[in-house]
């Protein structure tokens, strides 16, 4: 080879290392345009939005949820479906709102520590949020595009397969522990 062409060679590579080094960082979250996880929310505890594109590739459970609500008991059963499903990829995310009777604390570390305390919550929980109308958080605005149903009352869930399609929904009044909703959360797994 050529004095000439090694330098080119070299050169070449060191553009694609530049290239590289510049493209997402390991352990960054892959973009998922088209998908209902194509959105940044807030967690209860911190402050910096975090992207739920991180959620790509797992069985997601969507809840909007309330503190004081005749379903809150749900609580139990959704941490239960998440101790037993997440190292086979499973989460669920619990999204606060105020919006079905007012049965949602204002205060963000109030409701953080109701399901702590409560319940055991370990699975992330999101900041108070608009879950259906025109200031609906994109998240939800995605559910309704995808599934033509917005939740009527506190609890409605949403299951995301690892792809990011909507898999299903379930209205309030259908149990974490329901052999429907386990059943298909298994079956997404096993996809």
């Amino acid at each position: 080879m050529q004095m000439k062409q090694i330098h080119h060679l070299v050169w070449r590579l060191m553009l694609s290392g530049v290239a590289l080094a510049s493209g997402p960082a390991i352990g960054a979250e892959a973009p998922c345009p088209g998908t209902p996880l194509d959105s940044t929310l807030q967690p209860l505890t911190t402050d910096a939005p975090v992207s739920l594109c991180r959620h790509l590739g797992e069985v997601v459970l969507v809840v909007n949820t309330a503190s004081q609500c005749g379903f809150t008991s749900q609580y139990e059963g959704l941490e239960t479906l998440y101790q037993r499903f997440r190292k086979r990829g499973f989460t669920v995310i619990g999204v606060p709102s105020d919006q079905f009777g007012g049965q949602e604390y204002a205060d963000d570390e109030k409701i953080a520590a109701f399901c702590k305390l409560n319940f055991g919550v370990s699975f992330p929980m999101y900041t108070r949020s608009r879950v259906t109308g025109d200031d609906a958080i994109a998240l939800y605005r995605a559910l309704l595009a995808a599934t033509g149903q917005a939740p009527q009352w506190n609890f409605h869930k949403y299951l995301i397969g690892r792809d990011g399609r909507v898999l299903g929904e379930w209205p309030s009044r259908i149990s974490p522990h329901d052999a429907q909703l386990v059943s298909a959360i298994d079956a997404a797994l096993d996809d």
